[in-house]
């Protein structure tokens, strides 16, 4: 179920990010043994400031239908996490969160 979304500075490819996204969140257990329902996908950022310094970024927002404990939230950002630190990258900020999907309301159709 997971809608992985990552935001990017423009000057890091998001065909690269986007598996390892993808299999940080597979290796969690808390979705589709197969995958099936992880959706992941990269929004590149030309223009952005972070902070004082010129730094690139990677953030990850990982929307899961709520029902999840911490633990399980923890370590679902740390999977992710340690797949984009497998990256050779240097002046990159990387960060991942979990974002919960209210259950009740969450509506889905394919066409």
């Amino acid at each position: 179920m997971p809608h992985c979304v990552i935001e990017h500075s423009a000057n890091i490819d998001g065909e690269t990010l986007v598996p390892l996204v993808y299999k940080g969140a597979l290796a969690s257990n808390l979705f589709d043994p197969e995958g099936s329902d992880i959706k992941v996908r990269a929004l590149p950022y030309a223009n952005y400031q972070t902070g004082k310094l010129n730094l690139s970024f990677i953030h990850v927002t990982l929307n899961i239908l709520s029902g999840r404990n911490s633990e399980q939230k923890s370590a679902l950002t740390q999977l992710v996490l340690g797949q984009l630190k497998t990256l050779t990258m240097t002046n990159c900020s990387i960060s991942v969160e979990v974002a919960d999907i209210d259950r009740a309301s969450y509506a889905k159709v394919i066409v």
